[in-house]
């Protein structure tokens, strides 16, 4: 199927094609003509498998048909998503992707000055690409309205719940009018999820491209059992694998993040971190460089981490186990996009084997085990902090071994081996 097949009208499909796009991934192929009949829309899907176009193509047809002009344009669309960077690129693929049209888009966030923000607005924008806080900011403030809004869209939407947003979602619905078109994308659809879905969609259409919470099959995965105290020690003799020009390494924490940066520029590797604590222009700085790969090495906490896009990232280390079953899937998902190659490691010291039973419950299967005899986990009692209790379902203190396929990882050379078991 070639995107000329989905009835797209010709200004974007100029634009579509001159990024490069000539086919429609399964999401893409599946929502645009739903969206394009005026149904509201619930989509499951992974990170990485092209639901932005999905949307941002459709709205942008749907537009279109009526423009208004100057500071008569009123905000049409509004798309809310979790984090700056990913309400960034969003905006950018709108930008994109309707450079033909004549339709205008603005991306709003906390963190900034919100004075170029609010120029833009006053000039009047079909379409808003937001995070929560800054547009409930701003609306209190008086400087938009949504009584205009034609087509809602709420991206990310279990990333919403794991970050707290669901209330700031809530007062945003009643802002919203009731007579609209609404889509609903997620990467996971626990029923926390499922009940937030029902009350904005109306006679949804489904589209799910993956099975609820699956990783995607191509991404080589495996666990490292070591000590806490040795996962710097492990992740240095990893990254002696010159093969591995760039990874994307996960902690829980932002002062976890700091630690792991200090590390690694102590050893000579180029590092950075993305976190809350730092600045909106200095986590875009990191992110391009970790893009151009002037920056070997780029640590985020989850929250920062959602909406990076980077091509051809292959490698992702969990230097921590999240705690939240779902942030694997959506950590990992980082590599392996579009159909690419990708490999995760994971460090899982012994408070964190519960944390992995969950994640292998939730993803219905055994993450391999990597060989690691320079630094084996010993301190198999270790306790896990009080405020590092998390949603682990079994209640035992110490977990029962965890017996999946073993597999064999030279750690100077990382490439997974997997060995058939007996």
């Amino acid at each position: 199927m070639l995107f000329r097949s989905l009835n797209i009208i010709e200004p974007i499909l100029k634009a579509v094609e001159e990024e490069g796009y000539t086919t429609p991934t399964p999401i893409q192929a599946e929502a645009i003509p739903i969206v394009l009949q005026g149904t509201d829309l619930l989509g499951c899907a992974q990170t990485g498998t092209g639901k932005t176009a999905a949307f941002a193509i459709p709205i942008l047809q749907l537009l279109s048909s009526t423009k208004t002009f100057g500071n008569k344009r009123k905000i049409r669309s509004l798309v809310v998503t979790p984090t700056r960077e990913l309400a960034i690129q969003i905006e950018e693929s709108f930008k994109a992707y309707g450079r033909h049209t004549g339709l205008t888009c603005t991306v709003l966030f906390g963190g900034v000055n919100q004075n170029p923000q609010t120029a833009a607005l006053r000039k009047g924008v079909d379409i808003v690409v937001a995070t929560p806080g800054r547009l409930l900011d701003l609306m209190n403030q008086g400087f938009l309205t949504l009584r205009d809004v034609e087509i809602f869209v709420l991206d990310e939407a279990d990333r919403m719940l794991d970050m707290g947003f669901i209330h700031d979602v809530k007062k945003l619905l009643t802002a919203l009018p009731k007579t609209r078109q609404s889509l609903f994308f997620s990467a996971t659809m626990p029923p926390e999820i499922v009940k937030l879905a029902n009350t904005i969609l109306h006679n949804p259409v489904k589209v799910s491209v993956t099975p609820d919470s699956s990783t995607v099959d191509i991404i080589q995965q495996a666990v490292f059992f070591v000590d806490k105290g040795n996962k710097s020690a492990l992740l240095l003799e990893i990254l002696k694998d010159q093969k591995i020009k760039t990874a994307l390494v996960f902690t829980r924490t932002k002062h976890g993040a700091n630690l792991v940066v200090k590390t690694l520029l102590k050893h000579n590797i180029s590092a950075e971190a993305i976190h809350g604590n730092k600045a909106q222009s200095a986590r875009q700085r990191a992110l391009s460089n970790f893009k151009e790969q002037s920056t070997r090495i780029l640590v985020a906490t989850d929250i920062a981490a959602r909406g990076i896009d980077v091509e051809d990232l292959e490698y992702v280390v969990n230097y921590e186990i999240p705690n939240i079953p779902e942030t694997y899937v959506h950590r990992i998902g980082r590599t392996g996009r579009a159909g690419a190659e990708g490999t995760a490691y994971s460090f899982c010291d012994a408070t964190e084997k519960e944390y992995l039973r969950d994640i292998e419950k939730l993803i219905n299967k055994k993450v391999p085990i990597a060989e690691n005899p320079l630094f084996p986990l010993m301190d198999h009692n270790a306790v896990k902090p009080p405020q590092q209790q998390g949603r682990g379902n079994s209640g035992h203190s110490r977990p029962k071994p965890i017996e999946p396929k073993r597999a064999v990882v030279n750690t100077k050379n990382p490439r997974i081996l997997l060995r058939k078991k007996g």
